[in-house]
C-alpha cells in the first residue's frame, strides 16, 4: 500500500529540477556580485545592542585569526577580574597568539568607585592605541568598551579619531558593549545589533558556563 503522504517520484523529480535551475540563476548572480568585490581593508567592526552574543562573537573572530596565524589581542573593558572561559583559554593556550589585557576592575555597579572606573578605562584606552598602533597585530578587541564611552568614562570623540586617522589601514578593531554611541556607528565599516527576543534571565535562570562566561 502507498502511502497518501508519499510524493509520486515524477513531482519529486521535477520539483529538484525546478530547484537546481533556480540555484544555478542564484550562482551566476552571486559569482557577477562576488567579482566586484575586490578591495581589502583593516575595518571598524561594532557589537551592540541588549542580545546576547557581542562578545561571544567577537571572540569567535578572535579564533579565526589565530587559526589563519594572524596576531591578535584582546583588552577588556569593565568586566575586570570576571572569570571568564574565554580568557583562561587564550591566557593559558594562545599566549603567544592572542595577548589578552584586563583594564577594568569589575561591573560598574559592583566597583561603585566612578573615579577608579575611570581611571582603569583610561589606562585600558592606553594600551588599546598602543597595540592597535603595533601593525603586526592585525585584529584587536576592545571589550565591552561601549559601556565605557556609554558612561563618558572615555571621550568618544577621541576614540572616534583615533581609529580613523592614527589606526593602520589593514588592522581590524571590534568594539562591543551595549548602546554604542552614534559618533561610533557613523564611523563604523560594520555594525551589528543584537536583538534580545528571550533571555532565561528572565525566568530566573543564572549565568552559566559555556553560555555566559
Amino acid at each position: 500500500m502507498i502511502s497518501k503522504n508519499k510524493k509520486p517520484l515524477g513531482k519529486e523529480t521535477e520539483r529538484n529540477e525546478i530547484h537546481n535551475k533556480k540555484m544555478q540563476k542564484i550562482k551566476v548572480a552571486r559569482d557577477k556580485l562576488m567579482s566586484t568585490k575586490t578591495e581589502e581593508k583593516g575595518l571598524i567592526i561594532v557589537h551592540t545592542g541588549s542580545g546576547k552574543g557581542k562578545s561571544s562573537s567577537a571572540f569567535g573572530m578572535i579564533m579565526r585569526c589565530i587559526a589563519h596565524n594572524l596576531p591578535c589581542a584582546v583588552v577588556q573593558f569593565i568586566k575586570g577580574t570576571w572569570n571568564t572561559g574565554e580568557r583562561d583559554f587564550l591566557e593559558k593556550r594562545f599566549q603567544k597568539e592572542c595577548l589578552f589585557i584586563v583594564s577594568g576592575e569589575g561591573f560598574t555597579w559592583e566597583t561603585q568607585d566612578r573615579e577608579r572606573d575611570i581611571a582603569a578605562a583610561k589606562a585600558g584606552w592606553a594600551k588599546a592605541k598602543e597595540l592597535i598602533q603595533n601593525s603586526e597585530i592585525k585584529f584587536i578587541l576592545l571589550d565591552e568598551i561601549n559601556i565605557a564611552l556609554r558612561y563618558d568614562y572615555l571621550d568618544v570623540k577621541e576614540v572616534v579619531d583615533f581609529l580613523l586617522y592614527e589606526k593602520p589601514p589593514m588592522t581590524h578593531v571590534v568594539l562591543t558593549g551595549r548602546n554604542a554611541k552614534d559618533e561610533l556607528i557613523e564611523v563604523a565599516d560594520l555594525v551589528t545589533e543584537m536583538l534580545l527576543v528571550k533571555h532565561p534571565f528572565r525566568d530566573g535562570i543564572k549565568a552559566q558556563k559555556g553560555v555566559e562566561f
